[in-house]
């Protein structure tokens, strides 16, 4: 079981970290060890194509939980199993896979990931 040791609140609006994801930007903040993002996805974005190159991995490796709050996204995995989601629908995502917003809209994604996640950029 986890105890919380503290207290603490910060806003995604003032976040710790702002990550370039191509046609996305994730906020992130981190608290008692846990990373809280809220990504936007722009229309037209795709992870192969604007995150791959700095990954440097066929497909996203880490894993995701995450909530979609609005717009959609397709999510295909690499045994082939795919997913959509939309406004509403809570996820897990495990690592091995692509994903691209299916939509004219943003697609608002709200995730909580280990802080030693580096989501997005290159791998060392």
């Amino acid at each position: 079981m986890t105890t919380i040791q503290a207290t603490a609140v910060k806003s995604l609006d003032e976040p710790d970290d702002v990550v370039d994801l191509g046609k996305g930007t994730a906020h992130l903040v981190t608290l008692g060890g846990v990373t809280f993002d809220r990504t936007v996805f722009e229309p037209g974005w795709k992870w192969s194509e604007h995150v791959k190159p700095a990954a440097g991995t066929n497909t996203c490796q880490f894993p995701h939980r995450l909530i979609v709050t609005e717009g959609t996204i397709h999510v295909l995995m690499d045994d082939g199993t795919e997913l959509d989601l939309g406004p509403g629908d809570a996820a897990v995502i495990a690592p091995g896979h692509d994903a691209w917003v299916t939509g004219d809209v943003p697609c608002v994604v709200y995730g909580i990931d280990s802080p030693d996640q580096d989501y997005g950029k290159p791998a060392n």
